[in-house]
């Protein structure tokens, strides 16, 4: 790994060679990883710009190697821009609609004193805000000065106790070294290879013999992080490829892609034809899922028709996606997610652990049924202990572990502090995506499925206990305005972050892996498509068939 005004021994890289360990890639690919810098990005006092960057290079990475795997070429090099990287950090304050300015936190979201300390609410969500009130005795229509008066006389845990309780959402705001969560024993990534599985038709896709050795035995340990475990594996093998781009609107997803490198010619795009069901709502799941969109994947999002998703919050994630609601409690609704589940190649849910398992859908019992599947899952606190059931958001996680107090501005109040971004939603869907695309390009050589499990917590931890801090550098304030476009939509002209997955080196926009530049398609409503397949696709048997077997020019 190198910077652009660093020496490739530059500390700030060990966070990359972090994640992409974590990740099971090959350490020798860590070179085609380079950054361009800028100042004033994201700053903070822990390590946030390192955290974003390292997780916007690995995802870079794991899609050039993905490119590369299909195409039979050799993984190209490919250059992150911070600048590009500290905008889509922070997508959601840049996003307009038709001029208008989302609401990011609602009026009851916030920190607030306890009679001991300081908690944390969340209530964005209407149901979550009836719950808040609901636990304090507070009557539905009351407001920041009602509830701040209810706070101010309990103590801190006790609030957060009784407000779990009732359904609802608030933290106690912990100091450094004092959290509830077990942090140094959150892995980063959980990986499992389940099964071997039917190899590809026709055979490993061209270029495979010639690629690099795995990246040493499961399980292993990285230095930092508190010891997290990571699963390393193979880096070769390749990925079932798609026929016609997916559609959505009747706008394609993707564009055409100029040869470069290792990456794929034509209309297909790293993880073109690759079938994803996202099962996630609010920031991180969506980031990974409108990720693996960017690249190709015909990405169907699936809402329950009883909770609905913040529109703002789709605005800014949906891009490229198709969307659709599903009641899975209803048993016609649940046969047809069951069919599309058979006939889809990645399965992305962001619920509690055990949350879904009413519907079938628990990791195993899903892979037994569809072996070959790659299930991520993506929660707040992390899969086992006592927190583990817990719902939680970005923002609780930093009040729980300690992040909030060290990001505490030291006015004299004592009000915590909070990260420059929703750095662990963001970080930890790139993070989510990468880990699925290495996934992908495992499975063609090894068959089988793939369970993977990420946790904001366990970013948390990464970014307190792993990642070494830079130091800081004088220099202007970070201008957003370069990586920032408008695209028409349903929903309006969005005004938004473009995408910080790299490209190529060399390749003409550093920011885009297809041309034209409008890389997403337009949002569309959430629930305006219906949950079913594309047409131009094999009803069964794709997650077996080479690119080879697929590819249309």
């Amino acid at each position: 790994m190198t910077r652009s005004d660093a020496s490739p021994r530059d500390t700030r890289d060990a966070a990359t060679a972090h994640a992409w360990a974590a990740l099971g890639g090959d350490p020798a690919l860590l070179e085609r990883v380079t950054y361009r810098s800028v100042s004033g990005g994201l700053p903070a006092r822990l390590p946030v710009a390192e955290l974003a960057r390292a997780t916007v290079g690995v995802c870079s990475l794991a899609a050039a190697e993905l490119g590369a795997r299909r195409s039979g070429g050799v993984v190209p090099a490919v250059r992150v821009d911070e600048g590009a990287v500290a905008t889509a950090f922070v997508s959601e304050r840049h996003l307009r609609i038709d001029g208008r300015k989302p609401t990011n936190f609602a009026p009851l979201s916030g920190f607030w004193r306890a009679a001991d300390g300081w908690v944390r609410t969340h209530a964005n969500y209407p149901h979550h805000r009836a719950r808040l009130l609901t636990a304090l005795g507070l009557p539905g229509d009351s407001g920041p000065d009602e509830l701040a008066a209810a706070l101010a006389a309990r103590p801190a845990r006790a609030i957060q106790e009784t407000v779990y309780a009732a359904g609802g959402l608030a933290v106690a705001v912990a100091e450094p070294g004092e959290s509830e969560i077990p942090l140094a024993a959150l892995p980063l990534i959980e990986s499992r290879h389940v099964g071997e599985g039917e190899l590809p038709a026709n055979g490993a896709l061209p270029g495979d013999a010639d690629l690099p050795a795995g990246a040493g035995p499961a399980s292993e340990r990285v230095p930092g992080g508190g010891g997290l475990p990571v699963s390393a594996g193979s880096a070769n093998g390749g990925v079932p490829a798609s026929g016609a781009p997916p559609v959505n609107g009747g706008l394609p997803v993707n564009g055409g892609l100029p040869a470069s490198g290792g990456l794929l010619t034509g209309t297909v795009l790293p993880a073109s034809g690759v079938r994803v069901l996202d099962l996630t709502r609010v920031i991180a799941g969506p980031v990974a899922t409108r990720t693996l969109a960017l690249l190709g994947a015909d990405v169907l999002r699936i809402d329950s028709p009883r909770l609905s998703e913040d529109p703002d919050a789709h605005a800014d994630t949906g891009f490229g996606k198709r969307s659709a609601a599903l009641d899975l409690a209803a048993p016609e609704a649940r046969r047809t997610f069951e069919a599309l589940l058979a006939d889809a190649d990645v399965v992305v849910t962001g619920y509690r652990p055990g949350a879904l398992d009413r519907f079938g859908l628990a990791p195993d019992a899903v892979l037994e049924r569809h072996p070959g599947l790659v299930v991520a899952q993506l929660c707040a606190w992390g899969w086992s202990g006592p927190w583990a059931w817990r719902r939680g958001f970005d923002s609780l996680v930093q009040a729980a572990t300690g992040i909030a107090a060290i990001e505490a501005q030291g006015d004299g109040d004592g009000r915590p502090g909070v990260l420059p971004a929703q750095a662990l939603d963001h970080g930890t869907g790139y993070l989510l995506a990468a880990a699925v695309l290495r996934a992908l390009t495992e499975r063609q050589e090894t068959g089988g499925g793939h369970h993977l499990r990420l946790s904001l917590a366990g970013t948390a931890s990464w970014l307190i206990h792993g990642i070494a801090p830079a130091a800081l550098a004088d220099g202007p304030a970070h201008d957003p305005a370069p990586w920032l476009t408008e695209t028409a939509s349903d929903l309006g002209t969005l005004h938004h972050a473009r995408s910080p997955i790299a490209s190529p080196d060399g390749s003409p926009d550093p920011l885009d892996w297809s041309r034209p530049p409008a890389v997403w398609a337009p949002t569309p409503r959430a629930g305006s498509d219906g949950p079913v397949r594309l047409p131009g696709r094999a009803a069964a048997g794709h997650r077996n068939m080479s690119h080879s077997a697929r590819a249309r020019p």
